[in-house]
């Protein structure tokens, strides 16, 4: 893990800690990333439940309970996805706040009209609140993951400090 993406992920601990708060994750392009670095610390018990990695449509569908008909009409890296995940998650897990990521990593996968690093990021929380985010990241597969990882914590940390 690099020393960005830990120094963010204690300050997430401590705000989570603060907070009282618990977390779980929904990923794709991410493939466990966000739950392997905030679970990096000890302690991450106290506030990670659990997550998902639901690379493949049908398992967004199974296990997150993303519509079909939001995968046809928008396709698995959109918004509509980001937020179904993000929801699904949070209802599997009953945590206080999902995240969630999908997007399109590289150097495949792209289309006309959603390049490489186009990555969308969700924040579920109680209440119904819900906070989505898109980027397109310029970096290559790997570099695209942990930049994803990295705006997926500030999203939260955003939220539990605000």
């Amino acid at each position: 893990m690099s020393l960005d993406l830990l120094a963010l992920s204690q300050q997430v601990g401590a705000a989570l800690t603060a907070s009282g708060s618990t977390i779980c994750a929904a990923e794709s392009c991410t493939g466990g990333l966000v739950l392997s670095t905030l679970t990096d610390l000890a302690g991450s018990s106290t506030y990670v439940l659990g997550g998902l990695v639901t690379y493949s449509n049908q398992a967004k569908m199974r296990f997150l309970g993303v519509r079909e008909a939001t995968l046809l009409e928008h396709g698995a890296v959109s918004e509509p996805t980001a937020a179904e995940m993000a929801r699904g998650a949070q209802k599997s897990f009953d945590s206080d706040l999902a995240l969630s990521v999908t997007g399109i990593a590289g150097p495949g996968g792209a289309t006309a009209d959603k390049p490489v690093g186009l990555t969308y990021i969700g924040l579920a929380g109680r209440g119904g609140m819900l906070i989505m985010e898109q980027h397109i990241w310029p970096g290559d597969r790997m570099k695209n993951k942990q930049l994803s990882v990295a705006a997926a914590l500030k999203l939260l940390l955003s939220e539990l400090t605000s």
